[in-house]
């Protein structure tokens, strides 16, 4: 899978643009500086630069290294520092109870059985009143072609994301459609899903 993103990041420009998520940064009222906070996938470095900026403590994973010099490129040119590791995202060992806020925003690589050990690591890494922002997309995306994974199994909906974190308190869950700019990948009107839950 590295091999696949690589050759796809190997371009000079940022394939998923270099502004943060906004559904992300409409979550900023919800962040405090000096928290910690773990940014899955977190690619070209976009939103692990953002959450930076605001006085987070940002551990950005990916698979890619080459996307992760791209981030290491935009967070000088930013003024921040992130920690940037490169890890398999099937694989890697999730701490437990670590970080105080976990972005996962467009993570919809992987099929069922992996997102269902991908979402319990989620729920593993996460402090208790820790804060998990997260946004996908959800099946009628692949009407759309406007971006994300081809394999409607890897899309979200609302009953399965009520499904994986029902358990905690939901602060926030919209399906919605609405138009998207985010460099060349992510572009244009779009279904899409938010989630914004609390551990208990």
């Amino acid at each position: 899978m590295a091999t696949q993103w690589d050759t796809r990041y190997d371009v000079p420009e940022y394939i998923f643009g270099t502004a943060p998520n906004q559904f992300l940064t409409e979550q900023a009222h919800w962040l405090q500086p000096g928290q910690s906070v773990l940014a899955v996938a977190d690619g070209e470095g976009r939103n692990g630069v953002w959450l930076a900026q605001q006085g987070l403590h940002v551990h950005a994973i990916d698979s890619s290294r080459v996307a992760q010099d791209k981030a290491r490129k935009l967070a000088a040119e930013r003024g921040v520092t992130l920690d940037i590791e490169c890890v398999d995202l099937l694989t890697w060992a999730w701490p437990k109870d670590h970080y105080d806020v976990i972005a996962a925003i467009f993570v919809q690589f992987v099929g069922p059985a992996e997102r269902a050990r991908q979402f319990a690591g989620i729920r593993q890494a996460l402090k208790p009143g820790g804060l998990l922002i997260m946004q996908g997309y959800t099946p009628r995306q692949i009407e759309y072609k406007t971006g994300g994974p081809s394999a409607v199994e890897n899309l979200y909906t609302e009953d399965l994301l009520r499904q994986a974190f029902g358990d905690w308190e939901i602060l926030h869950l919209r399906a919605h459609d609405d138009v998207i700019d985010e460099g060349s990948h992510h572009a244009g009107l779009s279904a899409l899903i938010d989630l914004v839950a609390r551990k208990q």
